[in-house]
């Protein structure tokens, strides 16, 4: 049977009881990188066999994966941080097993977009996922025009090294619009930053910022809205 089993995104109190049995009881466990999960597995006295499975491999690691399945094994799953299939290997493998219809089970846990998305204050109720924007300023660009005329909050991942030129660019798209910057999610600094880009982009130019980042843009909201259909 297959289990994608999502791991903490930096706390590691976050791991749930199910997903240690799962992986205790696992006869292979695929990781994201294995030196990165070897250490989650041991802080947690986890011994199994390990194979690689990221996004340069798993064409070929999926069939190989299926093999076992087919043989009744149980196939764990894990990324380096967070859910399996969200912008993580995982997804190609849960539809090989839907294609044979061999039997499979997702683990609710951690992940960066729930987490972020909550802790923004942004409405929740309906919200854009768009994984990575676009190291390009053309594609990014054509994102955060998409987030700006959305009414739905949408959450984007970004690198730390580029959210200045993508603050710069939502500066000039976004106006006073809200964004969040969410950093380091459940570690030590972990922050929630909400303001105007503009106000953004002097705090991060001051101070360059480290570690994960979710970044959100608040949709526009219903008067919002009307106004712009009047234009």
């Amino acid at each position: 049977m297959l289990f994608l089993v999502p791991t903490p995104i930096g706390n590691l109190g976050d791991i749930t009881l199910r997903a240690l049995e799962v992986l205790k009881s696992a006869d292979v466990i695929g990781a994201e990188d294995t030196r990165h999960s070897g250490h989650l597995l041991h802080h947690f006295g986890i011994e199994k066999p390990l194979v690689s499975y990221h996004e340069h491999n798993e064409a070929r690691r999926t069939q190989e994966l299926m093999e076992r399945l087919r043989r009744g094994e149980t196939v764990a799953i894990i990324s380096d941080a967070g859910m399996p299939g969200i912008s993580d290997p995982g997804a190609r493998l849960l539809a090989a097993c839907i294609q044979e219809k061999l039997p499979y089970s997702v683990l609710p846990g951690a992940s960066a977009v729930i987490t972020a998305l909550i802790g923004s204050g942004f409405p929740a109720d309906t919200f854009y996922y768009g994984g990575f924007l676009p190291p390009k300023s053309g594609g990014r660009e054509r994102e955060l025009e998409a987030a700006a005329n959305r009414q739905d909050t949408s959450l984007f991942y970004e690198s730390p090294h580029r959210l200045t030129k993508t603050l710069e660019a939502a500066a000039r798209l976004l106006g006073e619009r809200p964004l969040c910057v969410a950093r380091e999610l459940t570690k030590t600094f972990e922050e929630y930053r909400i303001g105007p880009a503009a106000e953004l982009l002097t705090h991060y130019t001051a101070h360059p910022p480290k570690g994960e980042i979710t970044l959100l843009v608040r949709g526009l909201t219903a008067r919002e809205w009307r106004a712009r259909d009047r234009e």
